[in-house]
């Protein structure tokens, strides 16, 4: 019958010393890919947190957690995995600040996503943006249609940076609110400025089928052009 406080037992769990030299291995291993995995899960998956910061909370919980429930989990081995994780940690923050390539690695850098009142295409695959989330958070920000953006960026955190035009100089653009946006057709049906549903491109057209002529889609919402109201 195991006894409390039996101190091989709590601090070791009847391994030998040796063995921390293969708990600092797996530690550094393992921190390594969670750090990679977090990073390939883009801007969005780790949302106001950095990678790094998301690494540090997962490392450090399994850490504590463990030791706190677990009578085979020794306290040493425990403490080990603080240690590395906290010299670790001490590394990529010196690395940060001394390379400019892993900086940019880790943290990535902020894409421009709306441009003139247009989606920056390729910036907005590559960051693997649903086109209903994105909308969704510039509807937070009181935006109607993407007329009124002069520029959207998602920062390097995954939050959603947005600046306005003057009311003088909101244009047409793509409506966002749910209501306007579900009135998407590939036919028009009457004169007008329409918006491009996949580029947010605008366009006067006459009734009939037409291809947006920056990225050849073929369907389309009517434009609007209000002022943003706060």
């Amino acid at each position: 019958m195991k006894k409390i406080f039996e101190w091989d037992r709590l601090l070791f769990n009847d391994l030998p010393v040796s063995f921390l030299a293969e708990v600092a291995f797996r530690t550094v291993l393992m921190f390594i890919v969670v750090l990679i995995t977090l990073k390939l899960t883009g801007k969005r998956g780790v949302k106001q947190l950095s990678v790094f910061e998301v690494v540090i909370i997962i490392s450090l919980g399994s850490a504590a957690g463990d030791p706190m429930f677990y009578e085979d989990v020794g306290l040493v081995p425990a403490i080990t995995v603080f240690i590395i994780i906290l010299l670790m940690y001490r590394c990529v923050t010196w690395l940060l600040a001394k390379s400019k390539w892993f900086e940019n690695f880790m943290e990535g850098t902020a894409q421009c996503i709306i441009e003139d009142g247009q989606f920056s295409i390729l910036s907005f695959e590559r960051e693997d943006l649903a086109q209903d989330e994105f909308f969704a958070e510039l509807r937070l920000k009181s935006i109607e249609h993407l007329g009124q953006v002069r520029n959207a960026y998602i920062e390097t955190n995954g939050a959603i940076s947005v600046f306005f035009y003057e009311d003088k100089d909101v244009k047409y653009g793509l409506p966002i609110r749910p209501q306007l946006f579900a009135l998407k057709n590939t036919v028009i049906p009457k004169s007008g400025i329409y918006a491009c549903t996949f580029c947010a491109n605008t366009q006067r057209l006459e009734p009939t089928q037409a291809k947006c002529t920056v990225c050849s889609r073929a369907e389309w919402v009517l434009a609007v052009n209000t002022r943003r109201v706060v």
